[in-house]
């Protein structure tokens, strides 16, 4: 069965605080019965990357698709968030904030997901988290504008992983993933989306965006993976 479309409010959060102040979040409010709550990290702050990134957006309404409660929040130095930009490292101590914000106020267990920079970051701060029962990793960089990112830690994610990416990323090759996924324990489901980008936009003989395929696939995945519906 395809999940609904839920019903949900979004509200902006006063109370969420890094390491180096106040990060500005907004909660996309879920059913008052629901098994999780969500967390969806976004790109790479100085090219741009908020929390109201197109994939990011797309990756949350497929969690309130099924009533979860998601949280997002701009990373240090983005938006209205206090700090400065720390290269992915403070950035980590803003997902342990924001994974403590979601156990004190909501008390449930956690899914997170991250798109590209927000994934590897995120991904990082999530593995072998107690609190965290699944991963999603959106476009998985391993080299995007000379900056490279490593995922010697990912033997350690005994979490059940999702990850999605285009066929034509051209910060993630295929080939080159493939190899370090290999390196992630079970359970765990990799999904090449035909024809898309880095940001799951088409590419030239395939040009449609190719979102709707992201947002089937992670449907499918909780689905099967956490009984939802």
């Amino acid at each position: 069965m395809s999940p609904t479309e839920t019903a949900s409010q979004i509200r902006s959060i006063d109370n969420l605080y890094g390491p180096d102040g106040k990060l500005e979040a907004v909660l996309n409010t879920g059913s008052e019965d629901a098994p999780y709550a969500a967390m969806v990290c976004h790109p790479y702050p100085p090219a741009g990357g908020t929390m109201h990134n197109k994939v990011v957006y797309n990756a949350m309404k497929v969690f309130s698709s099924f009533g979860l409660p998601v949280l997002r929040f701009n990373f240090r130095g983005v938006g209205l968030s206090e700090g400065t930009f720390d290269n992915g490292h403070g950035e980590q101590n803003d997902v342990r904030a924001a994974l403590s914000w979601l156990e004190h106020n909501l008390k449930l267990p956690i899914i997170f997901a991250g798109f590209s920079f927000g994934s590897h970051v995120g991904l990082r701060a999530c593995c072998g988290d107690v609190r965290v029962k699944g991963l999603i990793g959106l476009g998985l960089p391993v080299r995007a504008e000379h900056r490279d990112y490593t995922y010697g830690f990912l033997p350690k994610c005994v979490e059940p992983k999702l990850f999605l990416s285009g066929d034509h990323d051209e910060f993630g090759p295929r080939d080159v993933m493939e190899e370090v996924l290999e390196t992630a324990p079970d359970p765990k489901h990799m999904v090449w989306i035909e024809g898309a980008d880095h940001f799951f936009q088409g590419v030239p003989g395939s040009p449609a965006a190719k979102l709707d395929v992201m947002r089937h696939e992670m449907q499918t995945w909780l689905q099967k993976q956490f009984q939802l519906s």
